[in-house]
């Protein structure tokens, strides 16, 4: 079964604590630089954005790979990177078009979402519940409620 974190933009608060848990996890280090996850911030506008690895089904970062050291799990749709075979040329954290794959300054690798093996810490420290990992048909239905929830309230403007 696949499940993937669903960012609801609206309820984060812009703590970043997300970053700060995903890094001491990862790296044993509260920094948010060598965090999975990155809140982008406009704080004129109260505006704040978890970005994490979408585990695309057809990830961009895999397909320019010129090692092969990132592949999907096609039961789990994890898509993870074999460091033995990376070779550090960056080309994934180029192509990913959400900004999501990062670069580690201290190990100088390739970072990404792996999900923390089935339980993200991010979700589980989300006091907000802006993030939640849920099955993948359950985020698609949510996906498709909210939107609808949007286009509702924008008829009810012109109506």
């Amino acid at each position: 079964m696949q499940r993937l974190i669903m960012i609801d933009q609206d309820k984060c608060t812009g703590c970043r604590a997300c970053e700060m848990v995903c890094s001491v996890k990862h790296t044993g280090e509260s920094n948010p630089a060598r965090s999975r996850i990155s809140v982008i911030k406009w704080e004129s506008e109260g505006f704040y954005m978890p970005v994490l690895c979408q585990h695309c089904s057809e990830p961009a970062c895999m397909t320019v790979c010129p090692k092969d050291a990132i592949s999907r799990d096609e039961e789990t749709g994890i898509v993870s990177v074999d460091y033995d075979a990376c070779i550090r040329c960056r080309m994934c954290v180029a192509a990913c078009p959400f900004g999501a794959t990062g670069w580690d300054v201290v190990e100088e690798k390739p970072i990404k979402c792996d999900l923390c093996d089935g339980e993200p810490e991010c979700c589980q420290i989300c006091d907000a519940k802006a993030l939640d990992y849920v099955d993948a048909s359950t985020a698609t239905m949510k996906k498709r409620r909210s939107a609808v929830l949007r286009f509702s309230e924008l008829m009810r403007k012109f109506a």
